[in-house]
């Protein structure tokens, strides 16, 4: 990069690095909703609340196959549901 091309897009810098913040945050905020054991420690929390009364068991298997389908993407394809 010549001089001139750094001068000229200095005042440019800025903006770049707060794109590049915000890839980094998207791409870990990304990691942790496809983290299988986060998707995981959701599913056992679904569980528990079941059986706590929290939920109806018609919210508790629309929420798990929410879950379950979270976890099979994150996981890939050679997961396979019943």
């Amino acid at each position: 990069m010549g001089l001139l091309t750094a001068l000229l897009t200095a005042p440019l810098a800025p903006v770049r690095g707060v794109v590049w913040v915000a890839d980094q945050l998207a791409e870990a905020a990304d990691r942790e909703v496809n983290d299988p054991a986060a998707v995981r420690a959701q599913l056992a929390e679904l569980n528990q609340a079941l059986e706590d009364g929290e939920i109806d068991l018609a919210a508790f298997e629309r929420e798990e196959d929410r879950l379950l389908d979270r976890l099979e993407a994150a996981m890939g394809p050679e997961v396979a549901r019943d």
